[in-house]
């Protein structure tokens, strides 16, 4: 507790001084895209605590849009792979290519150097492609021929896949997506917000690319500052039931949950909760985490780790459903 007296006004002097391009990173995507602050938020959340998002939602909601807005206000380099069928691992990572003239081989870098990538539609490329890509999101290198790479700091993977079409897609097996930090999901516009897109977008000439307002330094910096934020040991604890819920429910007064779940949260879920927690008291100019900061995250973090069993598909249950009641159930500290 002396760390929370003592150490609480420094700590959110850095947090206002850190977290300073922030504003200047949301009135610049404002000026391209409308509304969809919850995406963009959840962005920044990925990047302040080094964590993959998948964006899940139908075409047209301005994913593809953000991430690339995204990438321009960063002065970052910034890669956008679009995922087909027919793409190769070395289409992604690189290969040997022979050089004749030298009569040796040299190594072509792929797409994947680069500090954000954006995998369009993830989904629609077979499994050799999603896991050259994952491994590099895990192990944040890439080994082409005989050499390893070390991949760039930041390194963001920023996937999207249409969840409608289900022709000529390869899902992502759960062991795969649990390795995105957030699984976020994209809804409609209001009526006020798309009256709004279709002004802005209902022209001919193209727009001016954004300016970079954001170096790579500071991201990194406020990085640091997020990893300082304090979260005390009751609020952690909250964290740990949330999961553990989702592997036992009966042993937290939800037994109707039980046979709807086949798999619960991995550890990985624990410890993105925690990263994600911290980013969103960031995000809020707060020093400390709160049980509110917890359940503000947590569909993003556990949907895509709660697996579902056949009884619940068959009765119409989503993860979100199952992760709302747990969030009624579970106790709040």
């Amino acid at each position: 507790m002396q760390y929370y007296t003592v150490d609480m006004q420094a700590l959110k002097e850095r947090i206002t001084t850190a977290g300073a391009f922030v504003g200047e990173v949301r009135t610049a995507l404002s000026s391209v895209v409308v509304g969809q602050e919850y995406m963009i938020d959840r962005l920044l959340i990925g990047l302040l605590t080094d964590g993959h998002v998948l964006l899940e939602g139908v075409p047209g909601l301005a994913k593809t849009l953000t991430v690339s807005s995204l990438a321009q206000v960063l002065d970052t380099r910034f890669q956008r792979i679009q995922f087909t069928p027919d793409l190769l691992p070395a289409d992604l990572i690189g290969t040997l290519i022979f050089n004749q003239k030298e009569g040796e081989f040299t190594v072509k870098k792929g797409p994947i150097f680069a500090n954000i990538i954006l995998a369009d539609e993830i989904n629609r490329s077979p499994a050799k492609v999603q896991s050259a890509l994952l491994e590099a999101m895990q192990e944040r290198q890439v080994t082409i021929g005989d050499t390893t790479f070390k991949l760039d700091n930041p390194f963001l993977v920023l996937a999207t896949q249409n969840p409608v079409e289900q022709e000529g897609t390869y899902p992502l097996p759960e062991a795969q997506v649990d390795r995105f930090m957030l699984k976020i999901r994209i809804g409609y516009p209001t009526e006020a917000q798309e009256l709004d897109i279709m002004r802005r977008m209902a022209r001919t000439e193209r727009r001016a690319p954004l300016k970079s307002v954001v170096k790579t330094k500071a991201v990194l910096e406020a990085r640091k500052v997020v990893q300082d934020i304090y979260m005390d040991e009751k609020v952690e604890r909250y964290i740990i039931d949330l999961v553990f819920a989702t592997r036992k429910p009966a042993q937290y007064n939800a037994p109707e949950l039980a046979p709807l779940i086949q798999y619960g949260g991995s550890p990985r879920a624990s410890i993105n909760l925690n990263l994600a927690s911290r980013a969103h008291a960031f995000l809020e100019q707060r020093a400390y985490v709160t049980p509110e900061d917890v359940r503000a995250v947590a569909h993003d973090v556990l949907r895509h780790r709660v697996i579902l069993s056949y009884e619940a598909e068959a009765e119409n249950v989503s993860s979100d459903d199952v992760i709302d009641r747990l969030l009624g159930t579970v106790m709040v500290p």
